[in-house]
């Protein structure tokens, strides 16, 4: 079998896939996903750091212990970073939009996980479902704590002994609830091979979006979702 020169490129570029014809829909643009790595990077460094700080086997088991600290005053203040600089992208804003906004369909899909109600639209969601929604909003109200408690900590000065003692006991127990919460949030990922995906890749099948998130309006066409300005709820 031959081919002619040249008669390779156009055809080749003509058969390549889209997402949406090979059944797939953007999700999530590259702004949006280097904002969600970044920050999680920073969130494991922080806690892994706090474990070895607090408990006694890898205590020893790590040693350094000033390096520990310091990467761990430093991680933990780095934190917000990348949500600040994400803020320059209007699809990162887009999103920050749609977690911070609640409505009736969210309080539907709250009665249902309630009731363990699985059957098929008695969860209603936009883009975001209620319960990432408020996972969203609890990291970032304890994340704000976490680090004021955390400067009373590392700044001796800015605070009287009493506020500090009061500060090392908000953060240490604090830092035990983010681990847990953290530990459900990545456990609910790994029940969810597709919605990781999405994060991973950008897009996710449009058959998943339509049954986990029956109120987005699916984009039609890459370009739409890969830096939207902030819709409503439902996009």
């Amino acid at each position: 079998m031959t081919s002619t020169p040249g008669s390779a490129g156009p055809t080749a570029a003509a058969t390549l896939p889209r997402p949406e014809a090979a059944g797939r829909v953007p999700r999530f643009g590259r702004p949006v996903r280097w904002v969600h790595r970044t920050t999680a990077a920073l969130m494991l460094l922080c806690v892994a750091t706090a474990a070895c700080l607090y408990v006694p086997l890898l205590a020893e088991l790590v040693g350094r212990r000033h390096l520990v600290v310091t990467v761990h005053e430093w991680s933990g203040l780095l934190i917000p970073a990348p949500l600040l600089a994400g803020l320059f992208s209007r699809a990162v804003r887009g999103d920050l939009g749609r977690l911070n906004r609640f409505g009736p369909h969210d309080r539907a899909w709250l009665r249902a996980v309630r009731r363990r109600d699985h059957r098929s639209g008695s969860r209603p969601a936009g883009k975001f479902n209620a319960g990432q929604k408020l996972y969203a909003a609890w990291i970032a109200g304890a994340v704000l704590v976490m680090a004021g408690t955390g400067l009373l900590m590392w700044f001796t000065g800015l605070a009287p002994l009493m506020w500090r003692t009061g500060a090392t006991f908000v953060h240490d127990w604090l830092a035990l609830a983010i681990g847990i919460v953290l530990g459900g949030h990545i456990a609910m990922a790994y029940t969810d091979p597709e919605a990781r995906r999405g994060m991973r890749t950008g897009s996710v099948e449009r058959r998943w979006a339509r049954r986990e998130h029956s109120l987005w309006r699916i984009p039609a066409d890459p370009v739409e979702s890969a830096d939207p300005a902030a819709p409503p709820e439902g996009r």
